[in-house]
């Protein structure tokens, strides 16, 4: 819940770098609803706009809430769903982001499905089982492999300065790879697997090392557009690996 009208300066500044970015990254903004339509004009195709939530609902008596298609319609091509902010404090379960998900899809965007454990059930040693149990209740089935991602946000990293070590995500990054697999098959390999969780400037190239990390979540590093681009310039060394996406 950041950004008002003179922020949209920032997102000119990602935009007008972004021409000399690798050609091999998706650049994606995420900002408030009440910003969407004028950041998808500033954008102006040279980088993607997306939503922060979206309803489970098409239309309807739903006062307050906003659909996938009013999303699409302000000029977004993507949604996040299930933010562990969103869970952590709206309560949000896996069947209601799996819900959202689906409506997402329904109404033609592309999503971000987040998943990640808290520091007690890491420090009971539960992570990867709590990851694979989001992850299974949190797809959707029918999910289109071109385009959608999943964000594995470690709920004890974000916005501490104290991310996990790069074992510790490639762990969880193989395991998401493995259950995508199982449950999809080959197109279960091309899903976008996204890291998120205090990545900034000076850790940015050590996470996009990390095997099965094929784009990063940022959150308060993306707020200025030098922290932003200086995230998306640890790209280039990874100009042989597939497609990359950096998402604010």
């Amino acid at each position: 819940m950041h950004g008002t009208a003179p922020q949209l300066r920032e997102i000119e500044a990602i935009a007008a770098a972004s021409q000399a970015m690798p050609p091999a990254a998706d650049i994606l903004i995420c900002p408030p609803s009440t910003l969407i339509s004028r950041a998808a004009q500033v954008a102006a195709g040279r980088i993607a706009i997306g939503a922060q939530n979206c309803s489970t609902a098409i239309s309807g008596a739903y006062t307050g809430d906003v659909s996938a298609q009013m999303m699409k319609d302000a000029g977004a091509t993507w949604v996040i769903v299930g933010h562990s902010e969103r869970r952590q404090h709206h309560c949000e379960t896996d069947a209601l982001v799996a819900a959202k998900a689906k409506a997402a899809w329904l109404g033609g965007l592309l999503t971000i499905i987040c998943i990640g454990e808290t520091q007690a059930q890491r420090r009971a040693g539960q992570a990867l089982s709590v990851c694979a149990s989001q992850l299974a209740a949190s797809v959707p089935d029918g999910i289109i492999a071109a385009g959608n991602a999943i964000g594995y946000e470690p709920l004890w990293a974000i916005g501490t300065g104290h991310p996990p070590a790069a074992h510790e995500v490639a762990e969880v990054h193989a395991l998401i790879r493995r259950c995508l697999v199982a449950r999809f098959g080959a197109p279960g390999k091309e899903i976008r697997i996204l890291y998120g969780g205090s990545v900034n400037p000076a850790n940015a190239h050590e996470f996009f090392s990390v095997p099965e990390v094929g784009g990063a979540l940022i959150g308060g590093a993306s707020l200025k557009a030098k922290d932003f681009n200086a995230i998306i310039r640890a790209l280039p060394s990874l100009a042989t690996r597939a497609e990359h996406c950096a998402v604010a």
